[in-house]
């Protein structure tokens, strides 16, 4: 069973697969071109205080987003 929430509601430490990139245009690509496509395993490693950015890790690499483009990222936490 999956479980699809946004990745701003994921939690500091939770870990997902991404289910779904839904930014168009010029966002859609920045997202794609950090890596963030379907398939692709996340785990969230920070948030600065005010909770935006969020740190993300994926690939042994750490990307940040802003939560305008978190609300764009669909990902399945299930087991």
């Amino acid at each position: 069973m999956s479980n699809i929430i946004s990745l701003r509601q994921m939690a500091v430490g939770q870990q997902g697969k991404i289910a779904a990139v839904e930014a168009l245009g010029e966002m859609g690509r920045r997202i794609r071109d950090m890596g963030l496509i379907p398939g692709t395993t996340v785990s969230v490693v920070g948030r600065a205080p005010l909770k935006d950015p969020v740190a993300l890790r994926l690939s042994g690499v750490t990307v940040t987003l802003r939560n305008s483009e978190a609300d764009h990222i669909s990902i399945d936490i299930a087991g």
